[in-house]
């Protein structure tokens, strides 16, 4: 099955529902084992779902080279992202700007030819492989964000399936889904698998 804008439309829905049950405080604590901050991360999840709807948007894809919007870094060991959330607007500010970077994904999704290809760093994505990137980097930072919040985050199997069939279609098939892309992305240990240490997204257009 493949991986749409109606899927990218409820993680974004999820994303925020279940940030929005966390504190005011508690945002600069590190995500999970990351060196980045709750906040930093969220900030990136927004990226990236702006970052991708600006791959797919031009009239012409380039294949060759990405966008080139200028990005900075904050801070040294932050993420270099395009866009950043104003930091007085507070965590529903934040959600905002994931909430709105979200839409702009779904609708370019929902209104982009099938066949188009554009550049990522890893290798030359489709239209869907934009959609599926934006969720699985949403729901891998999601676990880190709400390890360090303290959140309850569990993601749809058949989502997360999805997701390694399309990213990492050697994973195995015989274990929880969301507990093998935690793996698959050196965020967990699978009995009986060697833990993953160097990993990256299987960025092969589909079709």
């Amino acid at each position: 099955m493949p991986i749409t804008a109606a899927d990218v439309e409820d993680t974004v829905r999820t994303t925020t529902a279940t940030l929005a049950g966390a504190r005011d405080t508690g945002w600069d604590a590190p995500a999970g084992a990351m060196d980045w901050s709750c906040w930093e991360t969220v900030e990136h999840i927004a990226d990236n779902f702006f970052f991708y709807a600006a791959q797919l948007g031009p009239r012409v894809a380039d294949t060759e080279r990405s966008v080139p919007f200028a990005w900075a870094q904050r801070r040294k060991g932050g993420p270099g992202l395009v866009l950043y959330a104003d930091r007085d607007a507070g965590p529903a500010g934040l959600l905002r700007c994931v909430d709105a970077c979200g839409a702009l994904l779904v609708a370019v999704v929902r209104t982009t030819p099938p066949d188009v290809r554009a550049h990522h760093d890893d290798g030359v994505l489709d239209t869907e492989g934009f959609a599926a990137m934006a969720i699985g980097e949403t729901l891998v930072h999601m676990h880190d964000v709400t390890t360090g919040l303290g959140l309850p985050w569990a993601p749809p199997a058949d989502l997360c399936a999805r997701l390694l069939a399309r990213f990492f279609p050697g994973a195995p098939v015989d274990t929880d889904p969301w507990a093998t892309l935690l793996w698959a992305t050196g965020r967990g240990d699978l009995p009986g698998h060697r833990r993953q240490t160097d990993w990256r997204w299987g960025v092969q257009p589909s079709g």
